[in-house]
């Protein structure tokens, strides 16, 4: 058999296998879920998540502020549904925003300060867990 040419015989065989094959199908595109209502974070189903809002200390705050009102931050963050832990101002960085949420939000999260947050804040991500019991025990423990 020469290079490039398949032999009549083998396509034949394998044009009625894809016609007479039950397996072969179609494919559908995998539908897209619908939001349903939020569920409530657990322990087994929610991230924290701490986020750096550093502002451009280059503009004055009544300039960031404004830009901020006009694309619509404090109305989309945080979105409904996830937990705000703590805000709070780090002097000379900006503020800097824990969450409570669940797993399947977190783009939700990224995307509305993407749309809403930059070009006033730089924004770093933290995964984050809760340590205070554990650093307090750990304390007592050793005095």
């Amino acid at each position: 058999m020469r290079r490039g040419k398949v032999p009549l015989g083998a396509l034949a065989m394998l044009a009625w296998a894809l016609m007479f094959n039950p397996i072969v199908e179609a494919q559908s595109p995998t539908p897209v879920p619908t939001p349903t209502a939020p569920a409530t974070p657990t322990p087994d189903n929610a991230i924290m998540l701490t986020i750096f809002l550093k502002h451009d200390q280059s503009r004055p705050l009544g300039e960031l502020n404004a830009q901020l009102e006009k694309q619509g931050f404090y109305k989309a963050f945080p979105p409904d549904g996830v937990e705000v832990v703590s805000w709070y101002v780090m002097m000379g960085v900006g503020q800097v925003v824990t969450l409570r949420l669940l797993a399947s939000r977190l783009r939700e999260v990224n995307r509305i300060l993407e749309t809403s947050a930059w070009g006033v804040y730089r924004t770093e991500f933290y995964p984050t867990y809760d340590y205070k019991a554990i650093g307090i025990a750990n304390h007592e423990k050793a005095k």
